[in-house]
């Protein structure tokens, strides 16, 4: 996993941030579910970034 920042934020939640993804960022009520959600949104910003390497490469021609 890549590294999180954990912290805790407005209105008692608590904010999960990726900093080697930018705009990667999650929170949870509490910091296990923080956890649990900026896990989901890391996978999310990785198959979109897989997902837009692909539209890009289908698009070259040789």
């Amino acid at each position: 996993m890549r590294q999180v920042i954990i912290y805790p934020g407005e209105d008692h939640f608590w904010v999960a941030e990726c900093p080697s993804l930018p705009g990667c960022i999650s929170q949870g009520r509490t910091r296990e579910e923080a956890v649990d959600n900026i896990r989901e949104a890391i996978q999310g910003y990785i198959a979109a970034l897989q997902e837009e390497a692909t539209s890009f490469s289908a698009g070259i021609t040789l």
